[in-house]
């Protein structure tokens, strides 16, 4: 049984016979090519495991044989051969991607070990690319958490489309993650090895806005010094993302719809036609059937870009992912920031869970965020999160039950207590006086009530 493929490249008839036939009896298949144009002729035809080519050719050398191999068959390790070796031309060969350089006269197990670990890093590299395959494949809705029904049944839409050209619109409310959910689309499918690009089109006016997307030549307008490749192209083989596409002008619808049907269009300034293989997933959070109907958004556009609709719902309507998401936003920052922080009391949960979350997962993630980097233990109190979310945030009286009276009048007492420290610019002692106790009493209230390390909170509302 043979070892591997190899593809054997010299000018020297003699050495070539000699060498490929002792290459085939230490088991291996062998091609020979006596130059550079046969060698790569050789090479896409029938593409070898390896590659051993001698540094000089009649119509070329081995560095331009190894250049086009790493542009054409990146995963084909190359063996250079010389036969006036320096330490120079090493060098120059392994910054060139070639595996190894040998001298003439090769010596038999020199050669040897080194096609057997150039074939071992080989395969070593292939395992690391399929099982990177198999993780994109398992994880790539990894950062997109939820148990809830729509959230499942949206999982099972990306599987059965992540691995089609057709194009899909993402609507939802702002910070629902349609941006994680488009990249989890191009992870999932074959392109996954090519550019994701993502555009924010509400984000730039409609002159920038053409260029940024089909680029444009020099001198098409001011300030334009030289050709620049727009998105579009950066995206072509992957997936260019839209996002915020109902603010598009109507000049600018017109371009798009062109472009999404034909994969073609004209950079600025230019009468070049470019053409490009690229997968268009686009996300709005306005209802686009309404801004159709209202004359804001081209119909023929609408129905182009509405093949497959993907409607993410607000967190307010997935109540029970909360504790998910929040317990992943929370390892994620742990991780990040180096914080050891375990978890949430059931009360500062059981707030999460009753705000109305207007910012969506995006709101979530930053309160998150800002509980452990502002928290001072280990589990995450009522205390860590901003007064928007805890004056926001309803608890029932279900919960109030099974808390002590003490417990359940922390909330308000913290509040007033909090808005007496602002009005008194966080002076302790005109505080005792203004609610009537001594300053130890309001010394050891503030520590319970998380209050002891006063921060501003005219924005954050930490109250700490």
């Amino acid at each position: 049984m043979s070892k591997a493929s190899l593809l054997l490249v010299d000018d020297d008839r003699h050495v070539l016979e000699s060498m490929a036939g002792w290459l085939r009896e230490q088991g291996y298949t062998v091609a020979e090519a006596p130059s550079y144009r046969q060698a790569i002729a050789r090479l896409d035809a029938h593409p070898p495991a390896l590659l051993l080519a001698d540094v000089r050719l009649p119509d070329g050398d081995g560095f331009d044989l190894l250049a086009y191999a790493r542009r054409r068959h990146p995963n084909i390790p190359v063996i250079l051969i010389t036969g006036y070796g320096t330490i120079e031309t090493g060098v120059e060969a392994i910054r060139a991607g070639a595996f190894d350089l040998l001298t003439k006269p090769l010596i038999d197990q020199e050669l040897e070990i080194s096609i057997e670990r150039a074939l071992a890093q080989r395969h070593v590299i292939e395992e690391n690319e399929q099982l990177k395959v198999q993780l994109d494949l398992r994880y790539g809705l990894d950062g997109i958490v939820g148990h809830d029904r729509r959230m499942q049944r949206i999982f099972d839409i990306v599987d059965s489309v992540a691995d089609t050209r057709a194009t899909i619109l993402i609507t939802g409310e702002s910070g629902t993650g349609k941006s994680m959910v488009a990249r989890a689309i191009h992870r999932r499918s074959s392109r996954r090895d090519r550019p994701f690009v993502e555009v924010p089109c509400g984000a730039l006016p409609e002159s920038l806005l053409e260029s940024e997307l089909f680029g444009h030549v020099a001198g098409a307008f001011t300030g334009a010094t030289s050709d620049k490749i727009g998105k579009f192209q950066q995206a072509d083989g992957g997936t260019i993302f839209l996002d915020e596409i109902a603010t598009a002008s109507p000049g600018m619808q017109v371009k798009m719809l062109r472009v999404l049907q034909e994969f073609a269009f004209e950079p600025v300034g230019s009468t070049r036609t470019c053409h490009v293989d690229t997968r268009v997933v686009l996300a709005t959070n306005e209802n686009l059937a309404q801004a159709v109907a209202a004359g804001r958004f081209r119909q023929d556009l609408y129905y182009r870009v509405n093949v497959i609709n993907i409607e993410l719902p607000p967190l307010r309507e997935r109540v029970a992912d909360i504790p998910l998401l929040a317990e992943h936003f929370l390892r994620e920052v742990c991780e990040e920031a180096r914080r050891d922080v375990t978890g949430f009391s059931d009360e500062a949960m059981e707030v999460l869970q009753h705000y109305v979350w207007p910012g969506n997962v995006r709101e979530l993630q930053n309160a998150v965020e800002r509980a452990v980097l502002l928290g001072k233990g280990p589990i995450l109190t009522v205390s860590d999160f901003p007064e928007h979310v805890l004056s926001g945030a309803a608890i029932p009286a279900s919960s109030i039950a099974h808390r002590t009276l003490k417990e359940a009048l922390a909330g308000p007492e913290r509040q007033i207590i909090l808005g007496v420290l602002r009005a008194n610019n966080w002076n302790r002692n005109l505080t005792a006086d203004t609610l009537g106790i001594n300053r130890t009493t309001l010394y050891k209230k503030m520590k319970r009530l998380g209050l002891d390390d006063p921060v501003d909170t005219s924005t954050s509302g930490a109250g700490r």
